[in-house]
């Protein structure tokens, strides 16, 4: 049953479910940590199996694994049922309100959603109404370029208010490798706003970026996926995942990395890789898909999920825990916790940024 101990009324569709019975790991609340998550559940849970009434996968996500951890943020990559387009029916619509305004109950947070675009899924943000401030507006909005728009907010931390973070829950698109890059390329518009041009223009706001994304992409590095292989039989996922290195039938395959190269480029950097380089934390490079049945054939293990954390932002990373969703969704969540006196010395610029690149040199 649902714990969070808020004393308004709970949405209907929750009224009516009994709940879920599944316990997710916990971490203890302390007032000098942030928890941030990043959750690629399948589909959203899944349709209603009966109006009014929430799926299980939905219970055992929100309820049972994100509730416990009392997260700050949470970037939902697949918002497939929370949101609809415009001219949806009414009983789509309500349907949708009602599973987040469910959301936004159970996790105790104010929720943002983004616009559909092309893709069915439409992607979202949870911040925690306690731990950061809003503006009055606080949503960025996106139109165009994007396959699945993602959702931007604009917060701040109450200690440090006069710096905006920019976060972002990014859904890049699957099938498409090149507008992969073109939809990277166009979130550096928000990363500019780190540096703010500063030498130039001093009177300029400096600021954060945390991009939390399904890249649909891996990172750079060494590969544990054969390409080249018999045991990778979907060509298609191959082709959006891997590029052909020479023609013909026998030509080689290689991965693309090429948006991972080009945050890193810009001065973004990988929490899980400062997990494992600085905190002693090897786990954090665990993979986060490629183990659903549905991913037979395409050439197993991958680590598609990343948070990205501008090179201030990124030194606050005490630990991330790659959170086990089998069962339940086909991706593997990200829990990062965050010290608290840590970010704030870095929204004020307290110490140096980190180099790009310095997590992998």
């Amino acid at each position: 049953m649902i714990t969070c101990g808020l004393r308004r009324p709970r949405p209907r569709a929750l009224r009516r479910t009994r709940g879920t019975s599944f316990v997710g790991p916990t971490l203890e609340e302390r007032a000098d940590q942030l928890v941030v998550v990043l959750m690629n559940l399948k589909n959203d849970g899944g349709p209603e199996p009966k109006r009014g009434i929430l799926p299980d996968r939905w219970h055992q996500a929100y309820e049972g694994m994100l509730a416990p951890l009392r997260p700050d943020v949470v970037a939902v990559t697949e918002f497939t049922f929370s949101q609809t387009r415009p001219g949806a029916a009414r009983a789509e619509r309500r349907a949708a309100n009602r599973r987040f305004r469910a959301a936004q109950y159970v996790l105790n947070s104010h929720g943002f959603r983004a616009a559909k675009g092309q893709g069915r899924n439409s992607t979202g943000l949870f911040i925690r109404k306690e731990s950061f401030l809003l503006d009055a507006t606080p949503q960025r909005h996106y139109t165009k370029v994007y396959r699945t728009p993602p959702t931007h907010v604009v917060m701040r931390l109450p200690e440090v208010p006069h710096v905006p973070i920019n976060v972002l829950s990014h859904h890049a698109p699957y099938c498409n490798p090149l507008l992969n890059q073109l939809e990277a390329y166009e979130l550096t518009s928000v990363i500019d706003k780190v540096d703010a041009h500063r030498d130039a223009q001093p009177d300029l706001e400096q600021a954060a970026a945390w991009v939390l994304g399904d890249w649909n992409q891996e990172p750079w590095g060494p590969s544990g996926i054969p390409w080249n292989s018999s045991e990778v039989t979907d060509r298609v996922h191959r082709c959006h995942r891997a590029v052909k290195q020479s023609s013909g039938p026998r030509g080689l395959w290689v991965r693309r990395t090429g948006v991972d190269e080009l945050l890193m480029d810009v001065g973004m950097h990988d929490a899980c890789r400062f997990a494992a380089m600085h905190r002693g934390q090897p786990h954090a490079l665990d993979p986060t898909a490629g183990f659903a049945p549905g991913a037979a054939g395409q050439g197993g293990l991958s680590r598609i999920d990343r948070p990205y954390l501008d090179g201030w932002s990124v030194q606050a990373v005490e630990e991330v825990r790659v959170l086990d969703m089998t069962e339940i969704s086909d991706h593997h969540a990200l829990v990062i916790v965050l010290s608290r006196p840590r970010l704030i010395q870095a929204l004020r610029r307290d110490f140096p940024e980190l180099d790009p690149w310095e997590l992998v040199a």
